[in-house]
């Protein structure tokens, strides 16, 4: 059983086909990292994964998405439970105009949650399994802007956590990080692909060997190739994606 599986898809926003028969699987507990040139569909597909493309008018979805064998464009299909389920952290930090407590908080409040108790026990454990709390844990009240930029980062990561996902997708999560706090991204996906199936868009080729199990390669909305991401980067099938990843891509 796979934990995310993708049959022909193809996605298009209005006339514009952005990706063409797309089938891949993912399975649980590891990290896939998506490569490729810039608007060669790979965040696209990302967030078919949460729906979060259905915000945009005038777009089309064919083929098959499941997670954990559901369908998840069925028309009886809750897009709140599915996003409850998969999480999401954007490439620029963007934590709630609130205190750093409350941004781990916030989710499990909006889901109904009113054990106080439960829900200190959560963001302690969260923030831990972040590693933040060392760094937090004297100015929980404080606003979460005064943080530096990878310990923003760190805490949008706790606050999708917070909610128990099964899935995290991460687009281009450490795109505006310094080198440092990049190193403890990527450390934190190593730890948490333990837990959670993790889904990666980068445009760092270092990134994605480092942080990644698997790879896939896209360009022009095709997904080139995908295998384990030693044999991509070192032995890969498809000449464009030699290309691609020794720089001499265009």
């Amino acid at each position: 059983m796979y934990k995310i599986d993708t049959q022909n898809v193809d996605f298009y926003y209005g006339d514009f086909h952005a990706l063409k028969n797309i089938s891949m699987q993912i399975s649980a507990n590891t990290s896939v990292a998506f490569i490729g040139p810039s608007g060669c569909g790979k965040s696209t597909f990302l967030r078919l994964f949460n729906r979060m493309n259905d915000l945009i008018p005038g777009t089309r979805l064919d083929g098959k998405i499941y997670i954990d064998e559901r369908d998840i464009y069925d028309k009886n299909e809750n897009v709140d439970r599915l996003r409850k389920n998969v999480g999401m952290v954007f490439q620029k930090p963007n934590p709630f105009p609130k205190s750093i407590f409350e941004n781990v908080a916030y989710g499990l409040r909006v889901n109904g949650v009113k054990d106080q108790s439960f829900i200190e026990e959560t963001v302690v454990d969260t923030l831990k399994k972040v590693v933040l709390w060392d760094e937090v844990k004297d100015k929980l009240k404080e606003s979460a802007f005064a943080l530096s930029g990878g310990q923003q980062q760190r805490l949008c990561i706790a606050r999708a956590l917070a909610i128990s996902p099964s899935i995290l997708l991460m687009d281009e999560p450490t795109s505006a990080l310094d080198p440092i706090s990049t190193g403890k991204i990527e450390d934190l996906i190593h730890q948490l692909k333990q837990q959670y199936t993790i889904v990666i868009v980068t445009h760092n080729m270092q990134q994605a060997a480092r942080v990644s199990d698997k790879t896939g390669y896209f360009y022009l909305g095709e997904l080139i190739e995908y295998g384990d991401t030693r044999k991509i980067f070192t032995n890969p099938e498809k000449e464009s994606t030699q290309n691609y990843i020794t720089g001499r891509f265009g």
